[in-house]
């Protein structure tokens, strides 16, 4: 997406979106902690990346945040982005829409930017 390569460029902050076909078993939570960590998702020494992780198959979704942004972006603020944005939509059958409101969510918290222009 355009826009994540925006948000880096204009603040640094990387985020991912990733669709997997399994979990291999795995929690949510420890894959996507997982995946961040093999990836290298965030600056190093900054830890400011976030991953936005997809199991459809599984019915699982996760907003996982690098401690770099756990200040502007926290676990609550994550579950209603999903609660609010990315849930309706994919009961709606629209998952690139609850993608894309989700990713529009998650740069608003973490973007001072687009804070101010919402």
């Amino acid at each position: 997406m355009r826009k994540l390569a925006a948000l880096e460029q204009r603040t640094g902050h990387q985020f991912v979106v990733v669709t997997v076909p399994g979990l291999g078993g795995h929690s949510i939570e420890n894959y996507g902690v997982t995946l961040g960590r093999t990836w290298g998702i965030g600056r190093k020494g900054v830890n400011d990346g976030v991953l936005l992780i997809v199991a459809p198959v599984e019915r699982k979704l996760r907003i996982e945040v690098g401690y770099g942004l756990e200040r502007a972006l926290r676990d609550d603020e994550a579950r209603t982005i999903i609660d609010s944005a990315i849930l309706p939509a994919f009961r709606a059958g629209d998952f690139p829409g609850g993608i894309a409101a989700g990713v529009d969510g998650v740069i608003r918290e973490i973007s001072p930017s687009e804070r101010l222009a919402a």
